[in-house]
């Protein structure tokens, strides 16, 4: 089922990193979180309690995949999980790279960007230039573990 003014089931949302017939993992493309990623659930429901136990369960067994890929090829300081569909609903989880260098730490990444220095804007650009090289790593180590992890594989 999808609706026809929802952003989700109109677009991808991002680029698609791997899917399945149930969802789709994607890059959110954020150039302040470098590795910053969605797990979107393919049919139009908002809420976790919308799917079957089964569903749930795959749903944050992919969640619980990209947070480890991420851990692993990133090494973030922490890893920040949310799933709000305030403003899109459509059932999604971001799945946030965080370091405490980077812009918002330790606020969430929704927070107002507060003012920083000359000398913490270039460490947190320092720090976006070491993580890009590591984002390709990233993306097939964790297109890699879905496929060997999830039956039936990409779509």
């Amino acid at each position: 089922m999808h609706s026809s003014d929802c952003l989700l089931c109109q677009t991808p949302g991002g680029t698609v990193l791997w899917q399945n017939q149930q969802l789709r993992v994607i890059d959110a493309g954020d150039a302040l979180y470098p590795g910053f990623t969605r797990v979107i659930w393919t049919a139009h429901v908002v809420e976790m309690t919308d799917l079957t136990t089964a569903e749930q369960a795959e749903l944050l067994r992919v969640v619980l995949l990209v947070e480890q890929a991420q851990r692993a090829a990133l090494k973030p300081d922490k890893v920040n999980l949310a799933a709000f569909g305030n403003v899109v609903p459509h059932l999604h989880w971001h799945v946030i790279p965080r370091w405490q260098d980077d812009p918002h730490f330790p606020q969430p990444v929704w927070a107002a960007l507060p003012h920083a220095d000359a000398t913490a804007q270039a460490a947190q650009e320092a720090r976006r230039t070491s993580v890009r090289p590591q984002l390709n790593a990233y993306y097939q180590a964790l297109v890699a573990r879905l496929d060997s992890t999830l039956l039936g594989g990409p779509a």
